[in-house]
């Protein structure tokens, strides 16, 4: 119900006070069923959510470097949840302003993987096998914005 509450927040424009609950939800479920729980990892992913949508970037990015790893493991590289979390992971990578070259590249490397991943299991005209596409092409594109050297320079 938690959750319900912090998207119909999050709706309203209240972005700070949907995060704090997402925030309190991934605690009291990492106090409740440990952090390889798969109702934790789906509390670390929209927690994570919620900090992007903040622009909370290295906290967001901080949380999934630790998660998805353990999603991996748990969930299996084909699980809807772990899906979402390595496309998290990779968006918070590259919509940070203060990327690095090796953030993009990292969010890139991630995206295909993922991208490959949802292909083979959900199918090419899967809706999320399309967003994660489309989130790999933004990708690709900042990091050959980044590569390239300026015209003006």
């Amino acid at each position: 119900m938690q959750c319900n509450l912090a998207t119909t927040y999050y709706k309203l424009g209240h972005h700070e006070k949907a995060s704090s609950i997402q925030r309190d939800v991934y605690s009291g479920r990492l106090k409740l069923w440990g952090e390889e729980h798969g109702e934790t990892l789906l509390a670390a992913n929209n927690y994570a959510a919620s900090l992007r949508g903040l622009q909370r970037f290295k906290e967001a990015k901080s949380l999934l470097r630790k998660t998805v790893p353990a999603a991996r493991r748990v969930l299996g590289e084909g699980c809807d949840t772990t899906l979402r979390m390595r496309w998290s992971y990779a968006w918070a990578l590259y919509e940070n302003p203060a990327a690095t070259l090796d953030d993009l590249r990292e969010a890139v490397t991630m995206l295909e993987d993922t991208a490959r991943i949802a292909r083979r299991v959900l199918g090419g005209t899967h809706p999320l096998t399309e967003a994660i596409g489309a989130y790999l092409q933004d990708a690709r594109a900042a990091l050959r914005a980044r590569e390239t050297p300026s015209q003006n320079a």
